[in-house]
């Protein structure tokens, strides 16, 4: 039996050329206004600004949540740029040689699982937000998944699935990615972050441009 190969995506500025945590939140908070200042995600850890942007959810029912990702992503899809076009007929490839697909990203499953299913993804590794018994969120999750993170989510998956790392693939767009490239047998660098730059001219990755534009109206799949 020959095993797939995974094919990991990040999301944000990847597959999609926005921030789609910060894009949510302020759709969100156009909706649900707050007394106090939206969190600010610059000059603080990474892992404690994920964990304070969950937060904002406390108390919300899961269900509303997902409800409210499904509309934000159907409003961000109309977005003449809204996707980066190189990455995702990348997707689509890996897709068409039976390639596990799988998107990895700090970003929220309510937002994540409408752009998987159109795009046809398999899984989703992403922040796991816990649940009251009465179905609401308490505003904290497992553990952020961003940095080195993604990569120990991704060998977990690779090693559930048999696949060798070697014959999987990565693609990324920042710094941050670089763990997660440097685990897999073909790193793909999207767009020109200096430091991931860096690293393909010196190790011979894969590069990709990252041109934005729409997808078709008909979902993908």
């Amino acid at each position: 039996m020959t095993t797939r190969p995974v094919a990991f995506f990040d999301v944000d500025e990847t597959l999609i050329s926005g921030k789609s945590m910060l894009l949510f939140r302020d759709w969100w908070d156009a909706l649900h206004p707050r007394g106090d200042r939206p969190c600010a995600l610059e000059g603080k850890d990474r892992s404690e600004l994920n964990r304070a942007y969950y937060r904002r959810f406390a108390g919300v029912p899961v269900a509303e949540l997902q409800s409210a990702g499904r509309e934000w992503y159907g409003a961000y899809r109309s977005d003449p740029r809204a996707f980066v076009l190189p990455a995702v007929t990348a997707l689509r490839r890996h897709r068409a040689l039976g390639h596990l697909t799988v998107l990895v990203s700090g970003s929220l499953w309510a937002v994540l699982a409408p752009l998987a299913a159109d795009l046809g993804a398999d899984r989703i590794l992403c922040a796991s937000q816990r649940v009251d018994d009465d179905g609401r969120l308490t505003g904290e999750i497992v553990r952020p998944v961003i940095g080195p993170v993604k990569a120990e989510a991704a060998a977990v998956l690779m090693a559930s699935a048999g696949a060798a790392p070697e014959d999987c693939f990565a693609y990324g767009d920042h710094e941050s990615d670089l763990p997660l490239l440097r685990s897999v047998g073909t790193p793909v660098v999207v767009g020109d972050d200096p430091v991931l730059t860096q690293h393909a001219l010196q190790d011979g990755w894969l590069r990709l441009p990252a041109e934005t534009g729409a997808l078709p109206l008909a979902a993908v799949g």
